[in-house]
């Protein structure tokens, strides 16, 4: 690893970025952590990254339905994210749909959104 230095900005950047991948029971990578010793900032992490993932249109997928990414997310619990974050999730997820509203890319996306099924 690089020194970054003093900046709690660009520390926590690094956490973020090195933890967002490992997974709750301990598969994930790059450093195979498990549970609690995964940095609370990548377990937030992870599940928004999941979410965008998941709702966004990509050249090899369709944007999927906000309910349905949701469910993907939940199935999730305890095996790739923090039992706890899911909870934490489930209460605020309509402030996911509608922040990915307001920075939707394509109608499609849009379209999907706005739908509440």
């Amino acid at each position: 690893e690089q020194e970054i230095g003093q900046s709690s900005f660009l520390r926590l950047a690094c956490e973020v970025a090195l933890s967002h991948h490992e997974k709750w029971d301990g598969s994930g990578y790059p450093y195979g952590l498990k549970g609690e010793d995964i940095p609370i900032s990548g377990r937030i992490m992870a599940i928004a990254d999941v979410y965008d993932a998941l709702i966004s249109k990509r050249v090899y997928k369709s944007p999927m339905p906000h309910k349905k990414a949701v469910d993907i997310i939940v199935e999730g619990r305890g095996s790739h994210f923090d039992p706890y974050m899911i909870d934490t999730f489930l209460e605020i997820e309509d402030d996911f749909r509608t922040i990915a509203l307001e920075f939707a890319d394509f109608d499609e996306e849009r379209d999907l959104l706005i739908n509440k099924d």
